[in-house]
């Protein structure tokens, strides 16, 4: 698996225009599934995401979770950091894992973390404020 992680002001999921989950404080968490994941990859991911410190103490070092600073969460699955663009111009998603092997394990992370979710398989518009920029890459 592999986690893009952004630490937000806010933000938001729309599909087709409709409002499907939003957040204020918190982190945004784009997912990927690599083929051959399975449930120790996904448990790996939820735990690190809800201990990972990247909020700041009141000295002003990351040294808080989202748990700490009573913030929230939101999963985005996103097959395409799976995308492989080493060779040509166009990347192939070959490592990602199908529809049907990502979609439990994308929901059993969003479910571990209690954070909200995007819709799985559809195409969304994500809207985020980065605050900071802080942005993480976690791979298990």
């Amino acid at each position: 698996m592999r986690a893009v992680v952004q630490r937000v002001s806010s933000a938001s999921v729309t599909v087709d225009g409709d409002p499907v989950a939003s957040i204020g404080r918190g982190l945004l968490v784009l997912l990927g599934v690599r083929a051959g994941d399975g449930e120790p990859e996904a448990d790996r991911v939820a735990a690190k995401l809800d201990s990972l410190r990247v909020f700041e103490d009141d000295a002003g070092k990351m040294n808080l979770s989202v748990r700490d600073v009573g913030g929230e969460l939101l999963v985005v699955s996103n097959f395409t950091l799976y995308g492989d663009a080493r060779k040509g111009n166009r990347p192939s998603f070959v490592d990602a894992a199908r529809p049907e092997e990502a979609e439990p394990l994308v929901e059993r992370v969003r479910a571990a973390l209690g954070a909200q979710g995007g819709r799985f398989g559809s195409r969304m518009a994500v809207e985020l404020v980065n605050d900071g920029p802080v942005t993480v890459l976690l791979e298990a």
